[in-house]
């Protein structure tokens, strides 16, 4: 007869505590739980039903060049813009949704700074304050509501992600606070969330469990002779291996290779430096490609889901008006310097590479959800994923009829696989209420809000 484990069940040893991904012998995976995902599709929330849901919001700056982003069909039968094409094979796994609208990242008599407000609205729905001291303010973030709830399921409420650091203060936008331009996740009006950016300290954080008040030698000294994780945990998994079914055996060699797999990879990235990405030498344990960067990133989220570490997360691609070079898809000059192209086909041309070359990111990242199993479903079925950005067309600097794209099937909550159009200037708030609402988190409003969404 095979161990009933407890869903909170980790893999033990010296310094360390592994979380598990959801086993058959746990609570959560049974027809219980398919019940209960049936009830999500039918109106309830799924997230009360107790099926665990997933929510994450992935960033791109500088808006995207629009008429090669909005198909020109409605509904399940339409063809797939040129951004679109990475995504191809997973078409029946997301819908875009167009005619969304954040009016707070307006200027609304604030003058410039379309950047800024862009980044800071598109989770919130607020006006950010139009300063560059420490009176920034803004308001309560989507992610931030929903994470409030996970607080006491999950290790971490929320985990947030990104490709670029970003400094809290300054001046970095017409008067704007670099804080507006850096974060997307803000957990009170005054309070934003800072990303981290190296995926280094990203996974100790998930997996190693570093010692509090450890010293930065003696933590390096340790690192020498501790050189996986899995080092320290392996009587642990032999253990518990014998407890269980044969499904279950397989799954954890599955996760226990994937996360020696990505130590690794993160050990060997922290030590590449790829110039025509970032320009200049990153700190130890960022991937000096970005591409590398990405991937990583999106695979440290993949983990925290499957462990239910998390059910959570943000990703910023960039911050808001940056300028990274992307020379190694031979685009070598600045995104943002590209993005005012004044209609000059050869920069818009170059903005659409920039564009695909994100969606292809979008694409590894929805793939590797989608080949994670869970119970009878996967996790990009159990999640709600939104990729867009604060701006439409980064020439015009306009917030009205932004590129959203939203993927999962919000555990039988969403039906994907269309492209819904919404009437133009529908706060985009609108839609996070609605997600709000299947992740069992109960609102009246978020921002500019003014009700829910329907259609999806």
């Amino acid at each position: 007869m095979f161990t009933h484990l407890d869903r909170r069940t980790m893999l033990r040893g010296l310094g360390t505590a592994l979380a598990l991904p959801l086993l058959e012998a746990m609570d959560g995976v049974s027809p219980a739980a398919a019940a209960a995902e049936s009830a999500g599709s039918n109106g309830a929330s799924p997230a009360d039903a107790g099926v665990p849901l997933r929510m994450a919001f992935l960033y791109v700056p500088n808006g995207v060049h629009m008429p090669a982003w909005v198909p020109e069909q409605e509904g399940a039968n339409y063809e797939l813009p040129s951004i679109l094409e990475p995504l191809a094979d997973l078409k029946a796994d997301f819908s875009i949704l167009s005619g969304l609208t954040h009016q707070k990242a307006n200027a609304n008599g604030d003058g410039g700074g379309d950047h800024a407000r862009a980044l800071t609205t598109f989770l919130t729905g607020t006006q950010a304050k139009k300063t560059f001291g420490a009176d920034i303010r803004a308001g309560v973030s989507v992610d931030q509501l929903a994470a409030a709830k996970m607080a006491r399921r999950t290790r971490f409420p929320s985990l947030e992600l990104g490709a670029d650091a970003g400094g809290q203060s300054g001046n970095c936008d017409s008067g704007y606070s670099c804080a507006y331009s850096s974060n997307i996740a803000w957990r009170s009006d005054t309070q934003p969330v800072p990303k981290e950016t190296n995926p280094k300290l990203i996974f100790d954080r998930l997996f190693a469990n570093g010692r509090e008040g450890e010293s930065a030698e003696a933590r390096a000294k340790r690192e020498r002779y501790n050189r996986s994780v899995l080092d320290f945990v392996q009587d642990d998994a032999r253990r518990l291996q014998g407890q269980l079914g044969a499904g279950d055996r397989r799954k954890l060699d599955e996760y226990l290779s994937a996360v020696r797999e990505l130590e690794v990879r993160v050990a060997q990235q922290s030590k590449a430096i790829d110039s025509k990405s970032l320009g200049f030498d990153p700190p130890s344990g960022v991937p000096g490609s970005y591409e590398a960067h990405l991937r990583i990133l999106a695979d440290l989220m993949v983990l925290a889901f499957q462990t239910d570490m998390t059910r959570v997360s943000t990703c910023v691609f960039a911050n808001e008006g940056s300028n990274r070079s992307y020379a190694f898809i031979n685009v070598p000059e600045g995104h943002h310097d590209l993005s005012h192209h004044g209609g000059d086909k050869a920069k818009q041309e170059k903005i659409r590479q920039i564009n695909r070359f994100h969606t292809t990111q979008l694409a590894y990242f929805l793939r590797r959800l989608k080949g994670v199993r869970e119970g009878d479903s996967n996790l990009l079925d159990r999640s709600m994923i939104v990729y867009g950005s604060g701006i439409g067309d980064g020439n015009a600097h306009n917030h009205d009829n932004l590129p959203i794209l939203l993927a999962g099937r919000g555990a039988g909550a969403l039906r994907p696989g269309r492209h819904v159009k919404f009437d133009n200037g529908t706060p985009l708030t609108n839609l996070y209420l609605t997600m709000l609402d299947n992740f069992g988190v109960r609102s009246d409003k978020l921002g500019d809000s003014t009700g829910r969404v329907a259609n999806l």
